[in-house]
């Protein structure tokens, strides 16, 4: 019907198009999509004297995953004068035989990692499999991603826009809260979901509240001057631009924006199953026992705002603190349980005691197995 044809509008929901022909003509945009991307580097890049290749002398690799981001190489880097052998995965097939197409995945990222060294680069960018998530490892073989991807893309964002809110999904670490307003910034622990996240920095945006970048510890982020589209092609690009200012400044790599980026010793993520159908209501029940015990669990305290969830600090000593967040799935009958710690052995002594928590109250639909095993291993 001619209300089905739809435009992206600047805050990325779809606005319906009445009256169009029904006639749908299939485009090549690629094209033009790489040209726009090309330019944005060109434009941000400004070098002095190769501005339409701003990458020569520059080696960045791109693991496509045999998802659809094999273009990113050969149609944006390449063009520029970047020098892009050592690319691997490139060329799409639906069976992924290499490795997950997911920027999340230790074994995909691993495989980054190992291109990145051997092909002596200086970045490295991996993509998932549709390209709206991106990492990427600098020139020594770190892999830059979840906390660490927040944080240098806040330092770049808050360089542009200071005292920007940064909405980011609940589990994100307290040392990136603190980098985010050590450089001015407002950090706003929000829910898990793409689409939550964005939505809330959409909204804040909208209130008033500058917004410019909303991401996902998945590597799902967008920022309001690209039309708040989770797209990881334009992350990179972001992070590509600042590599090349530095490169053109004698500075250091990307890397060094993450110096004052204090990172977790310790960190695990179980999943605790809830057996029962109506899983909602149960889940719910769950933290609402959480949160009048913590009151008598020594040395730990609630967080002040909790969107998601229940997350609570640990006391470590010494100026530490640790943390665990549990939460209810969004969508299965599953409670997700977080820990990070500060000190050796953290995380089995909060593990301790949420164990000791369940076994009091000894809750008949909740499989809480995978919270033992900490402790068993």
């Amino acid at each position: 019907a001619g209300g089905g044809v739809s435009k992206a509008a600047p805050d990325g929901h779809a606005i319906p198009l009445d009256g169009v022909d029904d006639a749908v003509e299939s485009v090549p945009f690629l094209e033009d999509y790489a040209a726009q991307l090309r330019d944005l580097i060109k434009k941000g890049a400004n070098h002095p004297t190769a501005y339409d290749e701003p990458l020569t002398g520059m080696k960045i690799i791109v693991d496509a995953g045999n998802g659809s981001g094999g273009f990113f190489a050969k149609s944006v880097l390449e063009p520029l004068g970047a020098d892009v052998s050592g690319s691997q995965f490139l060329d799409p097939d639906g069976k992924f035989p290499n490795h997950s197409p997911n920027p999340e995945d230790a074994e995909a990222m691993d495989s980054a990692v190992a291109a990145t060294v051997k092909a002596k680069a200086d970045l490295g960018v991996i993509f998932d499999t549709d390209v709206d998530r991106s990492a990427v490892i600098d020139g020594d073989g770190n892999p830059i991603n979840w906390n660490k991807l927040i944080a240098l893309l806040a330092a770049i964002i808050l360089d542009e826009h200071p005292g920007s809110t940064v909405v980011t999904d609940s589990v994100t670490s307290d040392g990136l809260a603190e980098f985010i307003e050590g450089k001015g910034g407002k950090h706003v622990r929000y829910m898990r979901g793409y689409k939550n996240v964005i939505n809330e920095g959409v909204r804040r945006d909208k209130a008033g509240e500058p917004c410019h970048l909303m991401i996902e510890t998945s590597g799902h982020g967008a920022m309001k001057e690209n039309y708040c589209l989770d797209d990881g092609a334009y992350i990179a690009v972001k992070i590509i631009i600042e590599a090349v200012r530095r490169r053109l400044s004698g500075g250091k790599g990307i890397s060094d924006l993450l110096s004052e980026l204090r990172e977790p010793l310790e960190e695990k993520e179980v999943r605790l199953k809830i057996t029962c159908d109506d899983f909602k209501a149960y889940g719910g029940d769950v933290l609402e026992q959480l949160k009048e015990a913590v009151g008598s669990m020594k040395g730990y305290t609630p967080v002040d705002v909790n969107y998601e969830g229940y997350r609570v600090n640990r006391d470590e000593g010494d100026g530490k603190r640790g943390w665990f967040l549990l939460r209810q799935s969004l969508h299965d009958p599953v409670m997700v349980l977080n820990f990070e710690s500060e000190i050796p052995g953290g995380v089995d002594a909060m593990a301790k005691d949420v164990v000791a928590w369940l076994k009091e109250k000894d809750f008949a639909s909740l499989d809480a197995s995978a919270v033992y095993a900490i402790l068993d291993k």
